[in-house]
């Protein structure tokens, strides 16, 4: 298997992205751990590389371990959200399009690419093949178009 050098990829998208240092040894590890769920390969060498992707517009293009692991616990656990949305309990997201959208992973269905779920609807729907295919739609674009269905 070919390397992938994650800062390469999105330099090569959108050159003004902001980068970290890579998640410290072991924070994909315990992040795992904490929620029960193992991170796809890519995402959890996008992490050692850099811990965190952020573009334009205040886009969170990948967060950084410390939230993935926040943000999946609270929407697991907040209890108002048993009553609007399906369970995100399947679901490990990882980046947000600024305005209430989540990106993730179906980490027991890794066919099914990036899922974007949409606040409003509670809608699930793979919108990219892969994390390389999400971040050179998701960074380069000037708005959340990208992923919503052609009219």
């Amino acid at each position: 298997m070919l390397a992938v050098f994650w800062r390469d990829i999105v330099l090569a998208v959108l050159p003004s992205a902001t980068l970290s240092d890579g998640a410290a040894p072991g924070a994909v590890a315990a992040a795992q751990e904490r929620l029960g769920q193992l991170f796809p390969e890519d995402l959890a060498s996008l992490l050692a590389e850099t811990d965190g992707v952020r573009g334009a517009w205040g886009l969170d293009a990948v967060w950084p371990v410390e939230r993935i692991v926040r943000d999946n616990v609270e929407f697991r656990t907040f209890p108002d959200f048993k009553d609007l949305y399906a369970p995100f309990d399947d679901l490990l997201f990882f980046g947000d399009n600024g305005g209430g959208d989540h990106f993730g992973f179906v980490p027991g269905d890794p066919s099914r690419g990036v899922v974007v779920w949409d606040h409003e609807t509670d809608e699930r729907r793979t919108v990219a093949d892969g994390l390389a295919d999400y971040l050179t739609r998701v960074l380069p674009s000037g708005g959340d178009e990208w992923y919503h269905p052609s009219a």
